[in-house]
């Protein structure tokens, strides 16, 4: 295993991915989601991109100073591989690390249209699975992830 897996292991992701099941996801949930990310990247300056998408649509969408068009090609690229497979695209990531080859390689899928790095994250609803997703790119792929998963951890306890 490579030390990128030893900071988080694959147990502790998918954990965080069950403990982290909406009961609904609306259109006004999702904005409210993107809200609490953007508040979040805003008050501590952070360069990022943020997009969250409801069933397929874009429901909010989120360029702060310091993104590039470089940024919007990942957030599609993590979107994808959230979509095609269910889970965090760090998961996915180091899942294959894991198991000592690459997503490429096991899967096929090559970057950019699919981008196994960190700052993809499911949307599930409890009783009906994954129905969108949360991305955000422009931190260092752990950092993406961690700002998500602290806007969801916010939505649950508002």
């Amino acid at each position: 295993m490579s030390d990128e897996i030893t900071e988080r292991t694959l147990r502790e992701l998918e954990l965080e991915e069950e403990r982290l099941i909406l009961d609904s996801l609306s259109l006004a949930d999702a904005v409210g989601i993107g809200g609490r990310l953007l508040r979040l990247a805003t008050d501590r300056g952070f360069p990022v991109l943020i997009e969250i998408r409801r069933l397929g649509r874009v429901a909010f969408r989120a360029a702060l100073e310091g993104t590039t068009e470089h940024h919007d090609m990942y957030a599609a690229g993590k979107a994808r591989v959230v979509e095609r497979f269910g889970h965090s695209s760090l998961l996915e990531r180091y899942r294959h690390i894991a198991g000592g080859t690459t997503f490429a390689e096991a899967t096929g899928l090559d970057f950019p249209e699919f981008a196994p790095h960190g700052g993809g994250y499911p949307l599930a609803v409890r009783g009906t699975g994954v129905v969108g997703s949360a991305v955000v790119s422009g931190l260092a792929q752990e950092e993406d992830h961690r700002l998500i998963v602290e806007a969801l951890e916010g939505h649950f306890a508002a």
